[in-house]
């Protein structure tokens, strides 16, 4: 039993190591949008390890949060719980994904959670929006070929069918694409070669060689 015990311990000691690692690296990769904090489920009073990024106010040695009490109580509980709305003591709105980590036995030791704040980013949403909006008066004036853009969403229907975006097309993801635009009509749109090559990032040249 005792020996059982001290391998238990042992492995909640790798266990947390690891996720201190693993919080370090999300913090830097999402800083400073993301709030990253490292939850050790075997003390609930004093829950919070370490919290990067700190968005919340909260601080080490703070206890767990409802979802931590849910899972001590409950090794059922879900392990994972991605993207839930949540929110910050001063209102600010949060984007939330909390991970639930278990030993070898099943019972929870760890969680690692994800806090986004979104009030910035519905910040640069607004000021895009307005940037982006035309007026109601509409001159008699085109800066674009008709039809330009039905070739452009044809495009990025077959990137999006394909996982990628149109300049990150293979050489024979494209000989396939200029096939489908030729069998939908779109080649006969007046300058289409120049509207495919600009929304692929490459020469008319090259469009001409995948066309073939």
């Amino acid at each position: 039993m005792l020996s059982c015990m001290k391998n238990l311990s042992i492995e909640h000691t790798h266990l947390i190591s690891q996720l201190e690692q693993i919080a370090e690296g999300l913090s830097k990769t999402f800083s400073p949008f993301c709030e990253v904090v490292l939850h050790d489920l075997r003390d609930p009073q004093h829950a919070i390890l370490a919290i990067h990024n700190n968005l919340s106010g909260r601080q080490p040695d703070d206890p767990a949060t409802e979802l931590g009490l849910a899972r001590i109580a409950d090794p059922d509980y879900p392990q994972v719980i991605a993207n839930y709305q949540n929110q910050f003591r001063d209102g600010r709105q949060v984007k939330s994904t909390s991970i639930g980590i278990k030993d070898t036995s099943g019972q929870y030791v760890a969680a690692l959670c994800m806090n986004i704040d979104l009030s910035l980013f519905r910040g640069l949403q607004g000021m895009l929006e307005q940037f982006s909006s035309v007026g109601d008066d509409k001159p008699g004036e085109s800066l674009d070929p008709s039809g330009a853009d039905v070739i452009r969403a044809r495009i990025d229907q077959f990137a999006a069918r394909l996982a990628t975006t149109p300049r990150a097309l293979k050489a024979a993801d494209r000989r396939v694409l200029m096939q489908e635009l030729k069998d939908s009509g779109c080649m006969d749109v007046r300058r289409a070669m120049e509207t495919v090559a600009s929304h692929l990032g490459v020469s008319r040249a090259a469009v001409y060689t995948y066309a073939k």
